[in-house]
């Protein structure tokens, strides 16, 4: 009997049809993997909704919480290569955690394909506004004078903000305690309620409370002061030499073909750079990006190195 041999071409081009096939009969998730409320995942839904009206596909967003983000991120490395699964993270799982969690259960670099980054943005420092505190020097004096209260949130073990409090502790010699939390929201409702001094978030989830008086905002973590608070000081400029901004990002598993990551920084970078949704972001608090997928690629590497030599010079282990 006489066997004919598909050409490799042929083949390949056979599976990228049956993906696609597949992708369009099924819904795509967005998971993020933090609690919903805050500013990250609205950015999160805006894509959502955006990638649906481009693609025709359902799109929902998956606030897959737990492990400091990174019960969300292992579901997205294990879900099939097809594009039905996208992460939406932030810096931290992708280019700290590797430096911080002896067992990750995953590996950013090998696991996931970048797609493209979405946006940046500074931390800031939201202390509990029935403190006296207006300034950094106002807070360390307040801190010090009450080392009972001397506790601060952030969104999760192991994220830049966990650091940034671990250096703002070593440079003003207060013993800080860190109280992790699943995402932005449940810290800032601490904030609001007393039951830490301050936290430290990103500054976007900070401005509508800050506008209505429920929380202070004493310092914000980039090089300069953000233009949605003009009159916050940046944290250098209060005396303390720490610098540092975070981002969000979008990422498939390893194995996504080609054409479909291809298409999904497309539709990103036509979003975040449409004017609409362009002016939601920056009054979300955010700067609009959109890169390519080597671009990103470039970013998460050169952030893994910055932050991985932070991380080893505070023999700092989370697990």
């Amino acid at each position: 009997m006489r066997r004919f041999r598909i050409p490799h071409s042929f083949a390949a081009a056979a599976v990228l049809i049956a993906m696609a096939a597949h992708a369009a009969a099924a819904t795509v998730h967005i998971v993020f993997p933090y609690s919903a409320g805050g500013s990250g995942d609205a950015v999160a839904r805006l894509l959502a909704d955006r990638l649906q009206a481009a693609t025709g596909d359902d799109v929902v967003v998956e606030n897959r919480t737990g492990g400091a983000g990174i019960i969300g991120v292992t579901a997205v490395k294990t879900a099939p290569p097809d594009g039905t699964a996208i992460l939406m993270t932030p810096i931290a799982p992708v280019a700290v955690f590797p430096f911080t969690y002896r067992d990750l259960s995953y590996d950013p670099f090998k696991d996931f394909e970048p797609v493209s980054q979405v946006v940046e943005f500074d931390y800031g420092i939201a202390v509990d506004p029935t403190i006296p505190a207006k300034t950094v020097p106002d807070l360390v004096a307040w801190l010090k004078a009450h080392p009972d209260r001397a506790t601060f949130g952030s969104p999760g073990t192991g994220a830049l903000p966990q650091f940034t409090g671990i250096l703002f502790g070593r440079l003003t010699g207060i013993a800080l305690t860190h109280v992790p939390y699943k995402g932005s929201a449940p810290a800032l409702s601490d904030v609001m309620g007393g039951h830490i001094a301050l936290a430290i978030l990103p500054a976007s989830d900070m401005i509508a409370l800050k506008k209505a008086g429920k929380i202070n905002v004493i310092a914000t973590s980039g090089v300069r002061r953000s233009s949605l608070l003009p009159d916050v000081p940046t944290l250098k400029e209060s005396g303390l030499d720490i610098v540092g901004n975070g981002w969000y990002a979008i990422y498939v598993p390893a194995g996504t073909p080609k054409p479909i990551i291809d298409r999904l920084s497309k539709v990103v970078i036509e979003t975040v750079r449409s004017p609409d949704i362009h002016a939601r972001l920056t009054g979300l608090g955010f700067e609009p990006t959109g890169t390519t997928p080597a671009e990103l690629a470039a970013i998460q590497k050169a952030d893994a190195e910055k932050w991985g030599a932070v991380v080893r010079a505070a023999g700092f282990v989370a697990d």
